[in-house]
């Protein structure tokens, strides 16, 4: 019997076989990820040879990078077009909870927004409770001349629209529950990346997050330490409590593919890691 204290490599579990990585940075020179298209493509081929069926490219969209999806797909196209293996890719973006979301969110759907006075609420007038919540919603607050459409996010998942969203490490975004119930009222399903990572949230936070419908991507090397030992043993605590929904590598260069492959599990890591390896999203 194989006891629970024994680690093994993840190449040598296996558990890659088949697996969906929801999280990367591989789509060249978009973003502070990958750099050419000759790494892109060695990285791939490292991923086919461990079992990876399918992979979103999820580059950053930001106040500092702020890509846009006709930039994206143009250089998605491009990887499609150099890539022979077999793993199926898929485009999705990581979108930094900031001012620059915000507008996106709020000009979304500003060319049929029928709001109702926002002033009624703001007077604590006609409305209140639920619909005075809706309204806050609907005159969601934005700065900039930012202008989109539906077309112009770009949400992960092949069994739903999961909009993949991330926040500063050490500091909590400005109203960010209001983000996601925003992110929410648009139709979408909050995906927060690497959790684990963010050292501002408590053990409550997290539960409160995941009762509002906030679904949890783990970054696979935070539960080998990969991010240091505070990280992984926040990345266990969320894994025994059955928080996460997907896993993702968070690929950004070539070098941190060797941490994936070095990266030691024990037994129980495994078996909760493989409850999520199926595309569920």
């Amino acid at each position: 019997m194989w006891p629970f204290s024994k680690k093994i490599t993840i190449a040598e579990s296996g558990i890659l076989r088949g697996a969906t990585d929801h999280h990367s940075h591989i789509l060249p020179g978009v973003d502070d990820g990958v750099e050419s298209m000759d790494e892109a493509l060695r990285i791939l081929a490292t991923y086919e040879a461990a079992g990876v069926k399918e992979l979103w490219l999820t580059p950053h969209i930001m106040e500092d990078i702020p890509n846009t999806p006709d930039k994206l797909l143009a250089r998605f196209a491009e990887l499609q077009a150099a890539y022979t293996g077999s793993i199926t890719l898929h485009l999705a973006a990581e979108y930094m909870i900031d001012n620059h979301l915000r507008n996106l969110l709020m000009n979304y759907n500003s060319a049929t927004n029928n709001c109702p006075s926002l002033n009624e609420a703001q007077r604590g007038g006609a409305l209140y409770g639920k619909r005075a919540q809706e309204t806050a919603l609907c005159h969601f607050e934005s700065k900039g001349e930012i202008s989109t459409t539906k077309e112009e996010l770009l949400p992960i998942g092949t069994k739903g629209n999961h909009l993949l969203v991330e926040t500063s490490y050490y500091t909590a975004p400005m109203r960010l529950h209001e983000t996601l119930r925003k992110i929410k009222s648009l139709g979408y399903h909050p995906l927060l990346a690497h959790p684990e990572r963010y050292m501002y949230m408590d053990k409550d936070e997290y539960q409160t997050l995941h009762q509002e419908g906030v679904k949890f991507q783990l970054n696979l090397p935070s539960i080998c330490g990969g991010y240091g030992n505070t990280v992984k043993k926040r990345a266990q605590w969320l894994l025994k409590k059955g928080l996460y929904d997907a896993i993702g590598s968070d690929t950004h260069c070539e070098g941190a593919i060797g941490l994936i492959k070095e990266c030691k599990l024990n037994k129980l890591n495994i078996e909760q890691v493989s409850t999520l390896l199926p595309n569920k999203l």
